[in-house]
């Protein structure tokens, strides 16, 4: 009878169990279905001057409709919290070094070294001096956001997580957005100035010179067909951490070059002339290549107003969620797009001790930890920071007043390519390059964005400067009319891709802060001209889909001249590298391509071996620096001294130039094999797989997997315009003629929504991960959100 007895209860209990698992389960998703958009249905909302509508396709892509602009700001901030709300709110957090409330402990050193720039501090101020209309502006959009925030029936899933409820929005917040992206596109100044500085003082003035170029041959500027520059002269010897191994007690590398994704960057923008069109009307292409992870950093739209005409104005393209306008795209009469500059827009300024320093006293909140008292230390040329000893004053031109603005809704309104081209410089965003162009055909580029005016001019601000030392000295702005442009140029198209952008004087009012190889934009140039005389939008969009493997097909020569028959002789991993090298090469970076890995691990081998002392001392200096923030043109330097083989400049350990080759590939072999997989295995789709994934994935384990994309294999690399890594590439690829939108072509990595549960969380990832030729223009409405007073 007992032993009924607790049968009977342990079956109780065992379906109690369950039953409360299932009660559990319903609430979570109850709970999570809780903070999905809105799509239908009308809402009353303060302070429309007339209506706003959001009508979303099937892709849950929507057209923004108002009376008003301000009521479509409205409308947009409603949508962008609805879909994006955490998104915006890490992008203000980062800006502001407030991620620690959030994360803990675990963020507080990337507040710390935010928190050093003051931001939000800045955005305050900024705030207060906008004319009153802009101003006006931000409050309607921060007001829809605060509404759309409100109006879920749960707080996003974030927020559960965290265990903290969100903060509402405000227009400072916006402006922070946009200073998240001088952190994103200019974060890479300081490790660079620092990497310089320890170059400068372990070479000489020679070294520098055949180490560091200031171009090579595959700069493709847009004023010139190449640079010219002085006859390549080889210093009698190299410096002394040449090829030398590192010392005992520095630490390891965190990431080998030859196995991991460094020294990626990226970007493209083209423009077609209407003279090569097929409708003669330009031909507008932009990829920005940035971080990818979920939800996708851009948010798509389209946005109708009246253009205070008579008429009404159509903006088609991207935008930043936390911010109220087109950033990328068309307004029916121009469209552009931006590549980032790479422009010398940081000094670090050594301190004397005769400067005005003034101490200011930021508090950062952290999550289950006392708050961390954080004393900035402010010159008048910028927030000091300690390196080993020394202390800089960091003069960047994201602390100068105008950084941020709201310029770029003024391009709303352009209706010529020199209306836009003269609104460009003044747009308070990281300088970019702005390539534009017209429903008449004209194309052009200019610089969008702040650029600092020096006293002075030339390389030597690249490096740490002296107190007081001319080049550190700004004169605030330059001037729009001093900017440099390029317009309607003989060969008809026009392209950027973070390289080197002029040959001439203009080159240096832009400077050179970390400018890319060049081999993208030479590789764009050179389809663009193979366009022929007349070409279309498809084939202009089909460029950023070219994965020729130009730059790398030099270094397979050199490693299957180094894998001759005396190499190869007993060596069968290396006769089996051979083969996949003669045999299973495509001439790109395809997922199938054994040989395109093999090429590329041979080429970073060699830079993990001869920079190796080099990259252990400058981690030293910043973790983040290593002889790639010196110069991106080390792969050319690198291949002249192995074609050239000087005397001298062999590494002591190796008995020749072949076998520092074979050691290198040695190496590559050795990690493509570690875990017994067979080396024709190793292909370059599977070491380039998708990982991208939401903030939070990690947070939840057993449900993180739908908060992650699927292990794709990606084609395409860097040195090419499919720039593609497992967590960074094309942010978006769209192609469009401005007047001519339903042509247009567009994709992006992730779909609208922020939300796992949404059917628009990944939706349109297909299209872009095989480059289908998707429409720019929105589909037919499924659902409409309206707004009335």
């Amino acid at each position: 009878m007992q032993k009924s007895r607790v049968l009977v209860w342990s079956k109780r209990i065992l379906i109690a169990a369950l039953v409360l698992l299932v009660l559990a389960i319903g609430a979570a998703w109850l709970y999570l279905r809780g903070s999905l958009a809105q799509l239908d249905g009308a809402r009353q909302a303060a302070g429309l001057d007339a209506t706003a509508s959001v009508a979303r396709d099937a892709h849950g892509v929507p057209v923004i409709s108002g009376g008003s602009r301000a009521d479509v700001a409205y409308a947009t901030g409603f949508v962008h919290a609805q879909e994006r709300y955490f998104q915006m709110d890490l992008l203000r957090r980062v800006a502001a070094g407030e991620l620690s409330e959030l994360f803990g402990e675990r963020a507080l050193a990337i507040d710390k070294s935010h928190r050093l720039h003051r931001f939000r501090a800045r955005a305050e101020l900024a705030v207060k001096a906008l004319p009153a209309a802009e101003r006006a502006l931000l409050e309607r959009y921060a007001a829809g956001v605060n509404d759309g925030l409100n109006a879920l029936s749960t707080r996003p899933f974030e927020y559960a997580l965290a265990g903290l409820p969100p903060r509402a929005w405000s227009p400072a917040d916006t402006l922070l957005a946009v200073w998240a992206m001088y952190f994103d596109l200019q974060g890479n100044l300081e490790t660079r100035e620092l990497a310089r500085g320890w170059f400068r003082d372990n070479t000489d003035e020679t070294q520098r010179a055949f180490l560091a170029p200031d171009s090579t041959p595959w700069d493709a500027p847009l004023d010139a067909h190449t640079i010219a520059a002085a006859e390549v002269v080889i210093p009698a010897a190299p410096p002394a951490w040449w090829g030398k191994r590192k010392s005992a007690d520095a630490p390891s590398p965190a990431k080998v070059a030859q196995a991991d994704f460094l020294h990626t960057v990226g970007s493209n923008n083209w423009a077609v002339a209407g003279s090569r069109s097929d409708t003669g009307a330009a031909i507008i292409a932009d990829d920005m290549h940035l971080g990818i992870q979920l939800p996708a950093i851009w948010y798509r739209a389209v946005l109708q107003f009246p253009d205070g005409k008579g008429g009404q104005r159509r903006m088609v393209g991207v935008t930043l969620p936390g911010t109220p306008f087109i950033v990328v795209g068309s307004n029916g009469h121009v469209a552009w797009g931006f590549t980032n500059s790479y422009g010398d827009y940081l000094d670090l300024i050594e301190i004397d001790g005769k400067e005005k320093i003034v101490t200011h006293d930021e508090t950062i909140l952290v999550k289950g930890a006392p708050a961390y008292k954080l004393a900035v230390r402010e010159t008048p040329r910028g927030p000091i920071r300690e390196v080993r000893g020394r202390s800089y004053a960091v003069h960047w031109a994201a602390h100068l007043p105008g950084a941020v603005n709201l310029n770029v809704g003024k391009l709303e309104l352009a209706d010529t390519l020199d209306e836009a081209l003269a609104i460009a410089p003044t747009l308070g965003i990281p300088a970019q390059n702005f390539v534009g162009g017209d429903s008449s055909g004209n194309i052009g580029w200019t610089i969008a964005g702040p650029l600092p005016r020096r006293a002075a001019t030339g390389s030597a601000s690249t490096y740490p400067l002296k107190p007081y030392d001319a080049a550190g000295l700004w004169q605030g702005w330059l001037p729009a009319s001093e900017y440099p442009r390029i317009v309607n140029p003989a060969d008809g198209h026009i392209a950027t891709a973070n390289s080197r952008q002029l040959s001439g004087a203009g080159a240096a009012l832009i400077g050179d802060g970390g400018f890319d190889l060049g081999a993208r934009t030479h590789q764009v140039r050179d389809s663009l001209a193979a366009l022929g005389a007349k070409t279309d939008v498809k084939k202009v969009y089909a460029i950023g889909l070219d994965d020729r493997a130009v730059f790398l097909a030099a270094w397979r020569e050199r490693a299957i001249t180094a894998l001759d028959a005396k190499a190869v002789a007993g060596h069968a991993p290396r006769d089996e590298a051979l083969a996949l090298l003669k045999d299973n090469w495509t001439g790109r970076a395809s997922v199938d391509s054994a040989g395109y890995r093999i090429t590329r691990g041979f080429m970073y081998a060699l830079y993990d071996i001869i920079y190796e002392n080099a990259n252990a001392e400058l981690a030293k200096v910043d973790p983040k620096a290593s002889i790639a923030s010196v110069t991106s043109r080390w792969p050319v330097v690198l291949a002249r001294v192995l074609d050239q083989q000087p005397d001298g400049w062999l590494p002591p350990q190796y008995a020749n130039w072949q076998e520092l080759q074979l050691a290198a590939l040695d190496r590559v072999i050795a990690d493509l094999t570690r875990d017994g997989q067979p080396l024709k295995n190793a292909t370059w789709g599977q070491r380039n797989t998708a990982a991208s994934a939401h903030p939070m994935a990690s947070a939840i384990p057993l449900l993180g997997k739908y908060l992650k994309v699927a292990p794709d294999m990606l084609a395409g690399d860097q040195h090419m315009p499919r720039v593609a890594g497992p967590t960074f590439g094309q942010s978006e690829r769209l192609t469009v003629s401005p007047g001519r939108e339903e042509q247009g072509i567009f994709n992006m990595p992730g779909g609208q929504s922020g939300h796992p549960l949404s059917p628009y969380f990944l939706d349109g990832r297909t299209d872009w991960l095989t480059g289908r030729e998707s429409p720019l223009l929105p589909g037919p409405a499924q659902h409409t959100l309206t707004f009335v007073k």
